[in-house]
């Protein structure tokens, strides 16, 4: 029984038990996720985490002191150049631990611990963006003035192919009589024979 201890044993001795969370903090830091069960998880949370927050000062006091913890040279490497630039933001809680059941042989409970800025699934950019609405038909006034909007320039837009289309009507009309009034030009010229002939048929009447 545990009652009232703050460190978890996991049942080891310490050099057993500290060596068992670095090589697991080294996987963590490698392949940003593993699994393992609930209670190495917690342990390996407090134990990564301020390695990690250590990470965001990149110095060479900061790297020693990070190494004497891993022992490997090419986890810190990839902690100070890939994680801590983008943990940079965030002011904890690196790690996410997500149950996955329970393993059949003993029945320990399971889980998967992964880095939360590492999981495209969970992070989305945009769920960040915060926004506020002053009241509830706030969006669907938003909406219905879009669609105002959108009429009124439809409409604007259809506004000046209609006028080309009645300029077009009215010269076709402007032409139409221009043509009519042509074969009245015409009827004149040919009633003006008919009024010389009677003239040439009186002739003959005085001889």
């Amino acid at each position: 029984m545990r009652h009232g201890n703050k460190l978890n044993h996991l049942g080891r001795k310490s050099a057993h038990r500290k060596a068992m969370l670095s090589n697991m903090a080294c996987s963590l830091i490698q392949h940003k996720r593993i699994n393992t069960t609930v209670a190495k998880a917690k342990a390996l949370r407090g134990y990564v985490e301020p390695l990690m927050t250590k990470s965001k000062t990149d110095s060479t006091h900061s790297r020693r002191t990070v190494f004497s913890y891993l022992q490997n040279k090419e986890v810190v490497t990839e902690l100070f150049r890939e994680v801590a630039p983008r943990i940079a933001e965030r002011e904890g809680g690196y790690t996410r631990i997500i149950r996955t059941g329970y393993r059949l042989g003993d029945n320990a409970e399971m889980c998967m611990i992964e880095l939360v800025d590492f999981n495209e699934i969970y992070t989305n950019e945009k769920a960040k963006k915060t926004t506020r609405r002053s009241r509830r038909g706030g969006k669907k006034e938003e909406g219905e003035a879009t669609v105002v909007d959108a009429v009124e320039t439809s409409t604007e837009e259809a506004a000046p192919a209609v006028e080309a289309e009645v300029v077009e009507e009215a010269e076709v009309v402007e032409e139409t009589p221009a043509t009519e009034e042509a074969p009245a030009a015409d009827d004149s010229s040919s009633d003006e024979p008919e009024a010389d002939a009677p003239s040439t048929e009186e002739a003959p009447e005085e001889k």
